[in-house]
This record gives C-alpha cells, sequence and structure tokens, in this order.
C-alpha cells in the first residue's frame, strides 16, 4: 500500500478536479479515508456522489476536499502511472524465457519481465499466478476484473515448478479453483508455451484434458512453440520443432477443437500460426479462430491478413476507388518480413500487382542474424539486419516496413535503430505499414482507404 499517494501528472481542463484547485503534482492519498492502493481501487472509489479526498501538496500541506457529483462522474485527475502501482515483476526463471536469451547491452526496459495480473486485464499480458496473492484473488472476483490472461505451460504441478524453476509454480494452478468458482463469470484466457521434450505429447494431453475442466469460464487455450534464440548459454538444453512434431501437435489440437465444438460451439484451443507452417499445412479457414481473441499470441494472424487482403483486393478490382486508375499507375517499392509470414507476403504482392499491372514490389525476406535463424516472426527484426540485408538493393521509391517492427508507440525498432537511421542508411523513404491486408494495399498504392 502506498502510504505517499499518487503522484497527480495532469488535470483535465473544466473538471471537477480543476474546480476543487487540484493541480499536477499533488498526491491523491485517499478518498473516504481509504488508502488507495491502485487504478483499480480508484475507479472502483471515485464512481460514489460524495466523496472526501485528501491531498498533499507540494509543500507537504494537507488539504480535505469534499465532492459531490452525479454517479459514476469522472474527477479529471490523470496519475503519473497508469496503473498507479509499481508493476510486479516475475518471481520465476521459466526455462523457455525469451528475455533470458536476448544479448547484453540492450535498453534496459527490454529485460524487465513483467507478471502483474492487474496488466493481464489492461494490456492483455499473460501471467503465471505465483505473484498472485489470496488478497489479489479477492480483488479481481470483487472488481470483476475480466478477462485474465494466464501463462499455464503444463497442469502437472511437479512439472511446472521445473519449467518454472519456481517451488511454488504447482501450488499456484489453485488459485484458477477460486477464480472460476460459484459462478464467478472471471472469463480466462490460456497460453501453454510448447518445448519439446517437456511438456509435448503426454503432457499436453494432460495439460489440455484439465484445462477443458474449467470451461466455459476457460474460453480459449493457445499453443506456440518455444522461440529459440542464439543467446541460450548456460540455459537448459531445448530443441526447435520439426515436421513431424508438428504434424502430432495439431492433431492433438484438432481433437480437442472437435469436442468444444460438438458440446460448447466454439474450438477452445488453437494453434499458433507457426505449427502449419512448421508442418507444412495450409493456414486453417477464418471459422477454427472463433473470435479472434488469441491474435496477439500470432493465431490467426496470417488469416485475418489473407482474408482482409482478399477483401480489400476486390474492393479494388470492382472500382470502388473512383480516383484510382489501375491501369495508369506506375510506382516501384519495396517492402521487408521475416521468414515466418515472407511466402504469404510475396502471394498477396504479387496477386497485387496482376490488378495493378504499373506497380512493381521487391519482397524481401530479412534473416534475423541479430537473435539467430530461429527467430522468424517480423515482430523480433531489428534496425540492423534490416539495414545490412537491403544496403545496395533496388528498393524503389519508398521501403515499407510493417508497424511490428517498432517498439510500441515509438519509432525505434528492437535494437534502438530509429526510423530516420534506416532513411539514411539506406537512401530511401521508409513508411510504415498497418498490420491489415487492407492497409498492405493501401499503402503501397498511396491510397486513403475513402471510397
Amino acid at each position: 500500500m502506498n502510504n505517499n499517494g499518487h503522484l497527480i501528472k495532469s488535470v483535465l481542463k473544466g473538471s471537477i478536479a480543476e474546480e476543487m484547485d487540484i493541480t499536477p503534482g499533488d498526491r491523491l492519498i485517499s478518498i473516504n479515508g481509504t488508502l488507495i492502493e491502485d487504478i483499480f481501487d480508484y475507479q472502483y472509489m471515485v464512481q460514489d456522489e460524495e466523496l472526501v479526498l485528501l491531498i498533499r501538496k507540494p509543500d507537504g500541506e494537507e488539504w480535505e476536499i469534499d465532492v459531490e457529483k452525479y454517479y459514476d462522474e469522472d474527477l479529471g485527475i490523470e496519475f503519473d502511472n497508469g496503473l498507479m502501482d509499481d508493476y510486479r515483476s516475475c518471481s520465476n526463471k521459466c526455462i523457455f524465457c525469451f528475455i533470458d536469451q536476448m544479448p547484453p547491452g540492450m535498453r534496459e526496459t527490454l529485460y524487465f519481465k513483467d507478471d502483474d495480473a492487474r496488466l493481464s486485464f489492461l494490456q492483455g499480458n499473460y501471467v503465471t499466478l505465483t505473484n498472485m496473492s489470496d488478497h489479489d484473488i479477492d480483488r479481481i472476483l470483487k472488481y470483476h476484473l475480466s478477462p485474465i490472461n494466464v501463462s499455464f505451460q503444463t497442469t502437472n504441478p511437479e512439472l511446472r515448478c521445473k519449467m518454472l524453476n519456481n517451488r511454488f509454480a504447482g501450488e499456484a494452478l489453485k488459485k484458477v479453483d477460486r477464480l472460476v468458482a460459484g459462478g464467478s463469470g472471471i472469463e480466462i484466457n490460456g497460453q501453454i508455451v510448447l518445448c519439446k521434450g517437456v511438456n509435448d505429447k503426454e503432457e499436453l494431453h494432460r495439460s489440455l484434458s484439465d484445462l477443458y475442466k474449467y470451461r466455459p469460464n476457460l474460453k480459449s487455450v493457445s499453443v506456440v512453440p518455444v522461440g529459440l534464440s542464439k543467446f541460450r548459454e548456460g540455459l537448459y538444453p531445448l530443441e526447435p520443432f520439426e515436421k513431424e512434431d508438428a504434424l502430432e501437435v495439431i492433431k492433438e489440437i484438432e481433437y480437442w477443437q472437435n469436442k468444444a465444438f460438438e458440446e460448447y460451439g466454439d474450438h477452445f484451443v488453437h494453434a499458433s500460426d507457426e505449427w502449419y507452417m512448421i508442418a507444412e499445412l495450409p493456414i486453417p479457414e477464418a471459422a477454427i479462430y472463433d473470435d479472434y481473441g488469441q491474435l496477439e499470441n500470432g493465431v490467426g494472424m496470417v488469416r485475418l491478413l489473407l482474408d482482409e487482403f482478399d477483401e480489400a483486393l476486390n474492393e479494388l478490382k470492382s472500382g470502388a476507388y473512383t480516383d484510382f486508375d489501375p491501369k495508369s499507375f506506375k510506382r516501384k517499392v519495396s517492402t521487408a518480413s521475416g521468414r515466418l509470414i515472407y511466402p504469404y507476403i510475396c502471394e498477396m504482392a504479387k496477386r497485387l500487382t496482376e490488378v495493378v499491372p504499373g506497380l512493381e514490389i521487391h519482397v524481401n525476406e530479412i534473416i534475423n542474424n541479430f537473435f539467430g535463424e530461429r527467430i522468424t516472426v517480423t515482430g523480433l527484426l531489428t534496425g540492423q539486419d534490416i539495414i545490412a540485408q537491403l544496403k545496395g538493393k533496388d528498393l524503389g521509391d519508398t521501403l515499407f516496413l510493417p508497424q511490428n517492427v517498432l517498439r510500441a508507440g515509438e519509432d525505434y525498432l528492437l535494437d534502438d535503430v530509429h526510423i530516420s537511421d534506416i532513411e539514411r542508411e539506406l537512401n530511401i523513404k521508409v513508411d510504415i505499414l498497418k498490420s491489415g491486408g487492407k492497409d498492405f494495399i493501401l499503402g503501397l498504392l498511396g491510397l486513403d482507404g475513402s471510397n
């Protein structure tokens, strides 16, 4: 509990807070005599129509402010820390943790491992439950924080302790029982990071069988292959999955998908796109992904991209963009992607140029030398690899990079290379493409999307 209060970053003009002379730099200590633990306490307590705020001014003077307002009316306060509390770091030492596989010398924030259930609700992060106390469970139930995203890995308690390198990791699974008990209505999404020879095969079947019992609270489970960088010296020996392994994983998942569809009308367990690529199988149709609820785990991203592209291409062919003439259009551009999505981007580029013959697209596959060739997702590409592998190539008038190569809300890639650094080194304009299939077409053609 923070007895020093919560630093106020800004106050909305015309708000209740401004009327009460609350200003940036003040600290909120309590509401109605109760100390505020975090943003959930705050949002819950400010709903009342009558409030007593204890505010501490920068000089230490404390003001007790009576507020009368409409129910749910906002005070107009923004805090310095959006969570209003310190982020909880991970207490595990997971054998598959990607942060442990990062090279030294990168930005300090990239090495922070969070394991905070509140971020699960706010940002969709996955948590292991090992940091979660009974008090945390009580607050989740009280405030009905849902959905909660849980990184299960396995339901075998002993194996979970081994995989997370935490002797409490097996016991932590019992917290799910409390979250789903008594018709709580709390929704959970699950994740299993699969490690070859560790939690696959019979262990995967056991885990999915155990997790199925948590339905319908447990809405979905994604199964993703462990990511292995080249920086694994001194870490648990893990091997990459091969084609036969992937086929076996998909077969197991399909068993549970069929069972879930018969009993609940959804597919419950989802294989990340990478499994189909390793297995050399086509990406399933959209219906298998239900509501695309596991998209952030790489589940259904390719299918959604292709379907959005098909729809946008049909719009283009039907003449929906009245000011655009595909026959007279001329442009040479380039784009770049990781190995995993590269064949699909090539196919999209080919089909687009068939409709717009004057458009020349150079699609460049970037090998991830920074993290190692086993890392094939576009989101982990670095600026230095892009620069090194595109230097001297004919890139046309613009290089288009997908938005997921950038750190959230920034113009920097993972290795602190800025977009302007790429422009300077390659002597070309760089534009960022949003992730959708329609965005691919509109970006390359320079259309604004208004029909």
